[in-house]
């Protein structure tokens, strides 16, 4: 009895005794970690765009000095130049806070959760659904990609 060709394949298959509502619950589990790993970019990008504005204040000091501004300059140079967005926080603080914290201990529970419930299998109520779907006879939609690598 060998596996259809197009069926989801060991990994993505649920195991014996493992019920629809562990699945769902996980397959939840997941969608909320896919959501937080966007949010934890985003956060990476708040760092990256907070810091090229932070450079670019030193031109425009630059620029207000030249153009005659001393006394604005000099604010912008000594209150906003290298400020903190959050009171004694870098914003690289706060990326490795959040990693470090809530991101590592959601990742560590997702997993602990997968191991204990379904043997570290991911994505079984993806594949289902794939597979739900791919059932309806649409094309495009198997369950499992060609292998190609």
């Amino acid at each position: 009895m060998g596996q259809r060709a197009d069926a989801p394949d060991e990994r993505h298959r649920r195991p014996d005794g493992v019920s629809d509502e562990t699945v769902a619950a996980l397959g939840k589990l997941s969608e909320a970690l896919e959501c937080v790993e966007r949010a934890r970019g985003h956060l990476y990008s708040l760092h990256q765009l907070i810091g090229h504005a932070d450079l670019m204040l030193d031109e425009a000091v630059e620029r207000f000095r030249a153009a005659g501004h001393q006394q604005l300059a000099d604010r912008i140079a000594t209150e906003l130049v290298g400020r903190n967005v959050i009171a004694g926080r870098w914003t690289f603080q706060i990326v490795e806070d959040f990693d470090d914290g809530y991101h590592a201990l959601f990742r560590e529970l997702d997993q602990q959760a997968r191991d204990e419930l379904v043997g570290g299998r991911r994505h079984l109520y993806e594949a289902e659904m794939k597979e739900r779907r791919r059932s309806r006879g649409r094309p495009g939609h198997e369950a499992r990609p060609a292998s190609g690598g």
